[in-house]
């Protein structure tokens, strides 16, 4: 079943999110008004969207007779409804960014990229998961990691991201043939997304993953693969923030 976040919405069904957006609840009669359509059309968008858990319905009694209903967006509905996000978002990077504290910008990207992981595994029912890794941090089953990245690709394409499981190596790895957010990777030598990325992956997995190539690179596209404890520890003390504290 399509979930709401993965299931595209008819235009249509975006101009009766629209003509409820003023709160008040609805029947089909004003939204056949509102919309100019027949009262059918109503009632399929409304049927739709409420699959979808965009809309909610409340039941009217008045007097004798049979009752009748109105309808309003749940909080859900509002989020779709509502404006455009994207100049938002691109302002709270760039400031996030600009922070003239290193440690402090650190922090708040990696906990977006642990919030997205999180997000991610819950959407691909991933978060019941046990761990990939053994003890040691070796993995040990890759049929068990392929599972969990045809899992978490299928999410991420939902999201329209551009990404696919390879297997030709011995271990299975993800690869992304497009930026997911190319309006926030501008600056050609800002590696701030390809670490966001990689923690937001590993997140969402329960395995350390590494980006082992990179399109600003020149590679064809951006492979996150799978990494043991002592490899995991070599990658990190070869961080940008990490050699930039020690260079400190």
């Amino acid at each position: 079943m399509a979930t709401e976040n993965s299931a595209e919405i008819r235009s249509v069904d975006r101009e009766l999110l629209a003509a409820m957006r003023v709160g008040q609840c609805m029947g089909v009669g004003e939204l056949t008004e509102e919309l100019g359509v027949t009262a059918t059309a109503v009632r399929q968008r409304i049927d739709r969207l409420m699959e979808k858990g965009l809309i909610e319905r409340e039941k009217v009694v008045s007097g004798r007779g049979r009752p009748t209903f109105c309808y309003q967006l749940t909080a859900k509905g509002h989020q779709r409804a509502g404006a455009d996000p994207t100049d938002l978002v691109d302002a709270l990077w760039r400031e996030v960014n600009a922070l003239p504290s290193e440690d402090l910008r650190d922090q708040i990207l990696s906990a977006v990229a642990k919030r997205l992981g999180k997000q991610f595994a819950q959407q691909a029912e991933l978060h019941n998961d046990p761990p990939v890794d053994s003890p040691k941090g070796r993995v040990e089953d890759s049929s068990e990691l392929k599972r969990r990245l045809y899992q978490l690709s299928a999410s991420m394409a939902n999201r329209k991201i551009p990404i696919e499981v390879s297997n030709d190596g011995e271990m299975p790895v993800l690869d992304i043939n497009a930026c997911p957010f190319p309006t926030l990777t501008d600056r050609s030598n800002d590696r701030t997304m390809c670490r966001l990325e990689e923690q937001m992956i590993s997140e969402a997995l329960g395995q350390p993953m590494k980006l082992s190539s990179c399109r600003l690179d020149g590679d064809n596209c951006c492979q996150f693969s799978a990494i043991a404890i002592t490899d995991q520890t070599i990658h990190e003390n070869l961080s940008p923030a990490s050699t930039s504290s020690a260079g400190g």
